[in-house]
């Protein structure tokens, strides 16, 4: 049959393909004609699902589908960045260890992942392209990864998930790298997970498959007859977490880290969502109290302030603390004080608030004011002293490990926390207007602009260095739209958030 893919720019372009061909196959081909990266394609304002042939899509000869571009955005890692430009081109700085792209002359880029130190780059063709730290090539299953959709990782190995639902992976055998164990049970994976050295797959029948090491939740042996029905997952660095149709939640890993939840299981009812910590879980359940469980000092005892976790309506935790949103805009936190399980200092300021962030040691409300109250390691974002007469009318903060950037309805960027680490914008607070998109690595930002410019700042080691790129890294000559913020669009206050 013969296809008309349209872009909203009036471009468009008529591809022959067979009717079997799915609805993914349509779209890469629309993409390396178009010149463009696409989201998705669109018929009668019905998105179409990838997996569907054109045929089961209901699709005829002559048909016009309309073709959605994705923006720039920006992908990171804990060292690195990666600009992906809607035409499909690419631009990498930062830190890449032995592996980096020499001259990333390569285009076509469909979708890059990055987790750790690491990158994936899902090419239009469907192969995959590695570098990062530790980033092991692909070579024994490359033939394996023409249809990739997805990339996970742990610390030393990636798990790719193919279009057919089942999973390819490679690198550190004790990472998660050999998955033949179970090879022949990762089938219709849906989502997979990763803790620092395991994967947990679900599936669409509700199952999960797990393997890596055993101590990091690779082995869920103990526990695999009540992993059924899963709807929701999440983990900490060694341990998972499975909430079941039922409202059960069933952990396992490293029993320190939140892989025993026994002494609180005939609490975990009527489970909602399981936030985490680095090494302990919350849940919140649907009377809109909370349970806990894991290492103490991380989180896992909310013993302290039990009485005050009701109608709770979002939870965040950084690394061993947590902070949760009640229905009433208030502040609860616990964990270790020093990393922001103590917000005492600051309760009376914790009213209306809206949305909260988190560095590894401290964490920042956004109030419907538009206003921030931060609290935590003061050197790692806790006071943000130095920049509150900048903090009005905030639309949305990114962090990093040791600093906030909050992005202000005007696109202008305020900072504060580490200096080193992205703390301190002065040497580039010019230049920050008119932002869209902030992202971090450990200790760096990067800002995405209107005009398609990006903007650097923070630790050089960890990507504050763009001067090699600098002229690839500049204006392009379209249009892009602003954000639509909570006080252009009149919204009124819904529940809060977390980020």
């Amino acid at each position: 049959m013969k296809l008309v893919v349209s872009m909203l720019s009036g471009r468009e372009v008529s591809i022959e393909i067979e009717d079997a061909a799915t609805v993914r196959e349509l779209r890469r081909r629309a993409q390396k004609e178009l010149g463009f990266l696409l989201s998705g394609l669109v018929r009668w304002s019905q998105d179409l699902p990838n997996s569907l042939t054109l045929e089961k899509a209901g699709l005829k000869d002559g048909d016009m589908v309309t073709a959605v571009a994705k923006a720039d955005g920006i992908a990171r890692s804990c060292t690195g960045f990666a600009l992906v430009r809607s035409d499909m081109s690419v631009v990498t700085w930062g830190r890449f260890g032995e592996n980096p792209p020499t001259s990333f002359a390569v285009s076509g880029v469909e979708l890059i992942c990055a987790e750790w130190c690491d990158f994936c780059a899902i090419l239009a063709n469907g192969t995959v392209l590695t570098w990062g730290e530790s980033s092991p090539p692909p070579s024994k299953v490359e033939q394996q990864l023409a249809d990739a959709e997805t990339i996970d990782f742990s610390m030393l190995a990636f798990a790719a998930t193919l279009s057919d639902g089942s999973v390819v992976t490679w690198g550190e055998a004790d990472f998660g790298g050999d998955c033949s164990e179970v090879q022949d049970q990762l089938k219709n994976v849906q989502l997979i997970w990763a803790s620092d050295s395991a994967f947990a797959a679900q599936r669409t029948d509700g199952s999960v498959v797990t393997w890596g090491d055993p101590d990091a939740g690779g082995d869920s042996s103990a526990v695999q007859e009540k992993l059924k029905h899963v709807q929701d997952m999440n983990c900490t660095c060694t341990a998972f977490v499975a909430i079941c149709s039922d409202g059960s939640a069933v952990a396992w890993g490293n029993p320190r880290n939140g892989g025993d939840s026994s002494a609180v299981q005939d609490q975990l009812q009527s489970v909602q969502c399981v936030q985490a910590s680095e090494t302990a879980f919350a849940a919140i359940l649907k009377n809109r109290h909370v349970v806990t469980w894991g290492d103490p000092g991380g989180g896992g005892d909310s013993g302290a302030v039990q009485h005050q976790l009701r109608d709770v309506r979002a939870i965040l935790g950084n690394r061993s603390a947590f902070a949760a949103i009640l229905g009433n805009g208030s502040v609860v936190t616990w964990g270790s004080p020093g990393d922001g399980g103590d917000s005492s200092s600051v309760r009376q300021q914790l009213r209306g608030v809206r949305a909260i962030q988190c560095t590894d040691r401290a964490f920042a409300a956004i109030l419907y004011s538009g206003s921030v109250v931060t609290w935590g390691d003061a050197f790692a974002g806790g006071d943000s002293s130095r920049a509150q007469a900048q903090l009005t009318r905030v639309s949305e903060i990114q962090a990093n490990s040791f600093a906030f950037a909050a992005i202000l309805e005007n696109g202008s960027v305020a900072t504060w926390g580490d200096p080193a680490a992205g703390g301190d914008s002065s040497l580039v607070s010019a230049d920050l207007r008119d932002v869209l998109q902030i992202q971090y690595t450990d200790r760096a930002f990067a800002a995405l602009r209107a005009d398609g410019a990006v903007v650097t700042w923070g630790d050089p080691e960890f990507g504050a260095d763009s001067s090699s790129v600098r002229e690839q890294l500049g204006p392009v000559q379209r249009g892009v739209k602003r954000r639509r913020t909570l006080h252009d669009a009149g919204d009124t206050p819904a529940d809060p958030e977390v980020r």
